[in-house]
């Protein structure tokens, strides 16, 4: 869908713009082991990016400007209703951090790169899409069987989040039988060029950041058997050996799908693939990272992304 291509690419333009560690200093830091309080401040930490998102958004442009994009006041109360429930979000899990006797991460500084309520609410599609990914991700990790089914409580409510904006831009609300898991780094990667700087009393947490990966605003529609281009800005990425292959990684549920990527001047050419028969399909929201591994991908194999970008019917 247009209004998907249009998000992406506003995504992309500010993942380029974010600076980023080097490879060599992304290679040095270690990831300590996570606890249950490191997951809740995780979690604090989106959802008081989302907060933010939306009460921004919602100081930024009135009821009328929504309506001159095309979204009637129908859609601007229900928006009004998920800044009221990331307002909660943040709210709960800072009681529950503080109640387990772990210091919450406070809110940060923001540049979300919207100019207009249309590429708002494109770019809450992105992020609430983000969120659920994420949660999903978190799960496997949660210890706490309270704190597990909070999660998945919130979990839940994000997914109707994202598929009642998803519906109002035109595209289907729900893309795929199954969502996708991403884990603590490539969440990170995501949600990193959108956080400018966050108070240095906040908890250092045991995530990091790959270097970019972007969709190129070349690409246009992108459906299975595509070809698509993604962009590296600011980094080189080539095999270790200097002449393996490179992948693409399509993360889903049931395993990453990989496909050869060729070189090209400031990324890489790859074919969108479809998953194996029996498998997660690639379609809706979708992410790709680049590897030099085609059999698993684990945050020691991941050289840049992911890129995230929509994946359509044929």
């Amino acid at each position: 869908m247009k209004a998907t291509l249009s998000a992406v690419t506003a995504f992309a333009a500010l993942a380029a713009a974010a600076p980023r560690l080097s490879n060599r200093e992304i290679l040095k830091r270690q990831a300590p082991a996570i606890t249950d309080a490191d997951i809740l401040n995780y979690a604090l930490t989106l959802e008081h990016l989302e907060d933010k998102f939306y009460r921004e958004g919602l100081a930024n442009y009135t009821e009328a400007d929504f309506a001159s994009a095309g979204f009637d006041s129908t859609f601007y109360n229900n928006l009004k209703e998920i800044s009221s429930d990331e307002m909660t979000h943040v709210s709960f899990l800072t009681a529950a951090l503080t109640k387990a006797g772990a210091t919450p991460v406070a809110e940060c500084t923001y540049d979300f790169g919207v100019s207009d309520p249309k590429s708002f609410v494109m770019l809450s599609s992105i992020l609430e899409g983000v969120g659920i990914s994420a949660y999903l991700g978190a799960a496997a990790d949660i210890m706490s069987a309270t704190y597990l089914t909070a999660a998945g409580s919130i979990l839940t409510v994000e997914s109707r989040h994202s598929a009642y904006i998803r519906a109002s831009l035109d595209e289907s609300p729900f893309p795929s039988p199954f969502d996708v898991p991403l884990d603590f780094d490539e969440v990170y990667t995501l949600a990193s060029p959108f956080i400018v700087s966050c108070p240095p009393s906040n908890p250092k947490l045991p995530v990091k950041a790959f270097p970019t990966l972007t969709s190129s605003p070349k690409n246009g529609n992108i459906t299975a058997g595509s070809e698509i281009t993604l962009l590296t800005p600011g980094t080189v990425v080539k095999p270790a050996d200097g002449s393996s292959q490179i992948y693409g990684a399509f993360i889903t549920v049931t395993g990453p799908v990989f496909a050869p990527a060729t070189a090209v001047d400031g990324g890489f050419t790859l074919t969108v693939p479809t998953a194996p028969n029996g498998t997660a399909p690639i379609s809706g929201q979708t992410y790709v990272v680049l590897t030099g591994c085609n059999t698993t991908v684990t945050d020691d194999t991941v050289a840049a992304g992911p890129a995230v970008f929509e994946v359509g019917p044929l």
